[in-house]
């Protein structure tokens, strides 16, 4: 297999067949599996990146995740989840996860997503200037919007930050929509992505 492969990791032949044909017709090669323990047991993969679902049967992906990392550190992976699961997938992500896409995904978030996933071996060398641009923008938070940042980047779903900050979750909304301003970011993934480069929320 070439090395610029997504490995489409989804125990819904629905699902599995949309975004084969969506990342296909946007020019990447695919390489589908209905498990967790069916992308293991391949020994033909190589490189590239892979799209795994945090909610299967057996093993999740977020074990899975953690199998890679362990296994083969130059493949990048990207969480997909239903809303209800935002908060594990913020967990992934701080556990080595590239980024999450909340499914339905629009085309555009997807390929943008793949994408950082192969940039992987060059993330590195980049990750001082990205670090000290991310670090700017959160110098603009407010004592409060840096706490619901920090609880955010633990993976708390809004009731949860709500309760351990003693407010409400409109509140909380209506913070993290400031968050998002602030920092430009653009979804919650791309919001905990910056703050991990920022080393805000850094790994327990």
């Amino acid at each position: 297999m070439s090395a610029l492969v997504v490995h489409i990791v989804d125990d819904d032949e629905a699902i599995r067949d949309s975004l084969q044909a969506l990342l296909e017709g946007a020019g990447f090669s695919c390489a589908v599996y209905p498990s967790a323990a069916a992308f293991l047991a391949d020994s033909a993969r190589a490189g590239g990146c892979a799209l795994v679902d945090v909610r299967m049967p057996e093993m999740d992906g977020l074990t899975l995740l953690r199998e890679i990392s362990a296994r083969h550190a130059d493949i990048g992976v990207v969480i997909m989840t239903g809303f209800a699961d935002v908060p594990l997938a913020v967990k992934a992500m701080r556990e080595g996860a590239i980024d999450f896409v909340e499914k339905p995904a629009a085309r555009e978030v997807l390929i943008d997503a793949v994408r950082r996933a192969f940039g992987k071996a060059t993330q590195a060398s980049a990750g001082d200037e990205s670090k000290r641009e991310a670090l700017a923008r959160f110098e603009r938070l407010t004592e409060r919007e840096r706490e619901v940042l920090d609880l955010l980047v633990l993976g708390d779903a809004n009731k949860v930050v709500a309760h351990k900050l003693g407010i409400s979750p409109r509140t909380v909304e209506i913070h993290r929509g400031r968050l998002m301003e602030k920092t430009q970011a653009k979804n919650l993934a791309e919001l905990v992505r910056m703050a991990l480069e920022a080393g805000i929320g850094a790994r327990t």
